[in-house]
């Protein structure tokens, strides 16, 4: 990882990223974490991979992967309620 990659964080980095997140790297943060875990300034970025946000974020290390450039995350399943209708008599 170097600044300015391109990164996806997904739950695999961190059980927090249940959606998974664009990011480009700003730079690692150097202070000492638990083996295999790393402090990360980000850019998180939009659809268009322009940045929308700054952010801190502890992620393991194996778990950061390359992101695709022009490709969105891939979506988390997200569960909708049933439409339901009411039965009519005749």
């Amino acid at each position: 990882m170097r600044p300015g990659d391109l990164l996806l964080i997904t739950r695999a980095a961190s059980v927090q990223f249940i959606r998974p997140i664009r990011c480009r790297l700003i730079r690692i943060d150097d202070r000492p974490t638990y083996d295999g875990w790393v402090w990360l300034e980000v850019y998180q970025l939009d659809a268009r991979d322009r940045a929308v946000t700054r952010r801190s974020i502890f992620v393991r290390r194996a778990g950061v992967r390359p992101a695709d450039p022009g490709h969105p995350p891939p979506q988390s399943a997200t569960r909708r309620p049933a439409h339901r209708t009411t039965a009519r008599r005749p």
